[in-house]
């Protein structure tokens, strides 16, 4: 079987200090401090490991530059590259809060406001930061012992470890953060507890510290016990280790979206009968459903079935499920048509599909077979970012910010290839006269998504305008153009 391709995300996170501030990298002079009282594009920071020595970490801001100490410990934000003063070692504490020491001069980093320093030399309250990952909170958990991505197993009613491929809605995982814990939470809306049950309440058997270990996750309960893998199916729950080992460690990696393609004659696209692709199923399966995967670069896409290979463009026009590599022949680029979309070979024409179901990239132009409707399938549950952060409800208001450092989770709803997005009140968004977009609708409007970048979407509403973040934070649905601010992370 090809191999999954998938990287673990670079761990990016804040650090929050003894007084409840985020250590902040000042787009000014390189300043530090730790006086922000939330987590916004210059509180994150990003873990790099040392490819020699695997406990030395280097910390770079949101500008690119690092975090290091001289032999006096005064700290600074502007190193440009890994050098010695930038080395640190994490220093994990019980509560799983880090200690962050040089590892040069073996001094503690701590303070507050803009009295930072790495002087101390024991561990004090001071010292002690705690995590608050910054990455999309969705993504797929990779156990690194078994090398098997986790999934919701309905039918034995827990979260099982032990799938080659990280398919369809059941592997897609979001994290809660709460109070400085987090929660797992799985498709279905339940959360997972330290004994392996699902529960619908998150509480305090449900809540776990995030520690790192080699730039890995591990996940430490209530009772001091780390979540692993057990038996065949490899069960998620704590088992009795008080220490994290290889089996108590995970990768987060992204969840790419996963779509199925209903064509022309209204059957699904699929690889069922074989290597050819023909819409000639009436029913979604794993053979029906096809991962997208977006080149940062090209914007051009591959996709890849269940089993792991790549549509590939063969001789006469023909469309196979069989390469097992990214090449010219696997990229295709997809047009966006409301409510449609048509996808173009690498042969620069429009796969079509003919009388029989078969797919064959032999149009010049886009006509009724020309056009597929392509419908998400592993978002149920949709959180956006921005460029200045996450899409939630508006305290006082109907109105949606989209500048938050907390998020709210909405439910996505597919209808006749747009969508329904609605609020966990059970309200629907829709976008008023004046062009600001409304989370309190009592009937659902339609909205259209479009998978443009790699992780990052664009949205229209009926109006056939993009949603935006506008300077103040609100969001609203009056892009004419598609900007940085129109484009979300999910």
């Amino acid at each position: 079987m090809p191999a999954n391709g998938n990287h673990p995300l670079k761990l990016q996170f804040g650090l929050i200090n003894h007084e409840g501030r985020y250590l902040t990298a000042e787009n000014f002079g390189f300043k530090l401090n730790a006086s922000a009282p939330s987590l916004k594009k210059k509180q994150i920071w990003t873990l790099e490991q040392d490819s020699q020595e695997t406990q030395v970490v280097y910390l770079r801001s949101h500008l690119g530059r690092y975090l290091a100490s001289d032999k006096d410990g005064k700290v600074t934000c502007e190193a440009d590259g890994h050098n010695s003063d930038c080395r640190f070692l994490i220093v994990p504490q019980s509560d799983g809060r880090w200690a962050l020491q040089s590892e040069q001069y073996l001094r503690f980093f701590g303070g507050s406001r803009d009295y930072l320093s790495c002087f101390a030399q024991i561990i004090t309250d001071a010292e002690l930061w705690a995590m608050h990952l910054a990455l999309h909170p969705q993504a797929n958990l990779l156990s690194v012992a078994r090398k098997r991505y986790a999934h919701l197993s309905t039918e034995d009613g827990e979260i099982a470890v032990d799938r080659n491929i990280p398919w369809g809605v059941e592997a897609l995982l979001t994290l809660v953060y709460q109070d400085g814990k987090y929660c797992l939470k799985t498709c279905d809306s339940r959360f997972l507890s330290s004994d392996g049950k699902l529960l619908t309440e998150n509480g305090r058997a449900t809540a776990y510290t995030l520690e790192l270990k080699c730039g890995k996750l591990a996940f430490k309960d209530c009772e001091g016990k780390y979540l692993s893998p057990m038996g065949p199916t490899g069960t998620l729950r704590s088992g009795r280790c008080s220490k994290p080992g290889k089996d108590e460690l995970f990768d987060l990696e992204e969840s790419h979206p996963q779509v199925v393609l209903i064509a022309a004659n209204g059957r699904y696209v699929s690889n069922r009968q074989g290597v050819s692709l023909a819409a000639n199923q009436e029913d979604e399966t794993d053979t029906e459903t096809f991962q997208m995967e977006i080149d940062r670069d090209t914007k051009m896409c591959t996709f890849r079935t269940s089993q792991g290979f790549y549509w590939a463009l063969v001789a006469h026009g023909g469309v196979q499920s069989t390469a097992t590599q990214r090449s010219a022949n696997t990229m295709f680029s997809v047009e966006w048509l409301s409510h449609k979309v048509a996808i173009k070979a690498s042969n620069g024409k429009y796969i079509c599909t003919k009388k029989n179901g078969q797919l064959l990239a032999v149009s010049d132009t886009i006509g009724e077979d020309e056009q597929l409707t392509l419908k998400l399938i592993n978002r149920p549950m949709l959180i956006l970012r921005g460029d200045n952060g996450f899409i939630c409800h508006h305290r006082n208001s109907n109105t949606l910010d989209a500048s938050r450092s907390v998020y709210d989770i909405f439910t996505l709803q597919y209808s006749s290839g747009a969508y329904h997005i609605k609020g966990v009140d059970g309200r629907f968004w829709y976008v008023n006269s004046g062009g600001l977009v409304c989370a309190d609708g009592e009937a659902p409007e339609d909205f259209t998504l479009e998978l443009l970048e790699r992780g990052r979407l664009a949205i229209r509403g009926k109006n056939g305008k993009y949603l935006r973040g506008d300077q103040g934070g609100t969001l609203k649905g009056d892009g004419l153009s598609l900007s940085s601010s129109a484009l979300w992370e999910f």
